[in-house]
């Protein structure tokens, strides 16, 4: 069975979640390694994703489907 965000396969349950949100899975949690900088970089850049409006609904969408 394949699995289709828009037009876009996802292979791998990373790709699910990327293609959903829109933004790299790293953006969120980060990269092994990185820097005091590249940290505060990556959390400014999602701050601001989640200040945008435009991005509520994939937001919503996706900590709906989280497990409990």
């Amino acid at each position: 069975m394949r699995t289709y965000v828009g037009h876009q396969q996802a292979v791998s349950a990373e790709d699910f979640v990327e293609l959903a949100l829109g933004t790299p899975v790293e953006l969120w949690l980060g990269a092994e390694g990185e820097s005091e900088m590249e940290r505060a970089a990556r959390l400014d850049a999602a701050r601001d994703i989640l200040a945008d409006p435009s991005t509520a609904a994939c937001r919503t969408t996706w900590l709906v489907s989280l497990p409990r």
